[in-house]
């Protein structure tokens, strides 16, 4: 066996059904469109949503709830999980680039550290912001938290 004799299994590659070729193939006349109507025209799309003139569903249901403009979302990460760092590999200073290096953020994101675990290691974290509680436990065990 070599490359010049590499072909699939037989039955796994069918030809596409070619339409619109002619009333010999079977497939000519309206090309599998039916007759008449919207749908068989050339040009015809449909948009999204659309029900064959029904009150689409997007319509039926009432607007409501509100989206604040203003909203600020932070990438949350736990104290547990900074403990866990600190455990396998050592690390007690934290800033941006040690969250986005060992992949608990991106670089587009705000941090903000949250107070869930024990926090047992002493350590100094910069992060955009800090729960209360987070940064009680931070400094019960005389660690540094740094807003950036």
């Amino acid at each position: 066996m070599d490359l010049s004799n590499l072909k699939p299994a037989s039955g796994s590659v069918k030809n596409r059904k070619r339409i619109g070729r002619g009333q010999g193939s079977t497939r000519g006349g309206t090309s599998t469109r039916g007759h008449k109507g919207q749908k068989s025209r050339s040009g015809y799309s449909s948009k999204a949503g659309f029900e064959g003139g029904q009150m689409p569903l997007y319509r039926r249901l009432p607007k409501f709830g509100f989206k604040n403009i203003n909203r600020v979302e932070y990438q949350g990460i736990n104290l547990d999980v900074i403990q866990a760092l600190c455990d396998s590999k050592g690390i007690s200073f934290f800033d941006f680039e040690v969250f986005v290096n060992n992949g608990l953020a991106s670089k587009n994101d705000l941090v903000k550290i949250l107070g869930r675990g024990v926090l047992s290691s002493k350590v100094e974290i910069h992060a955009h912001a800090f729960t209360a509680t987070a940064l009680s436990a931070i400094e019960k065990v005389n660690g540094v938290a740094t807003k950036l």
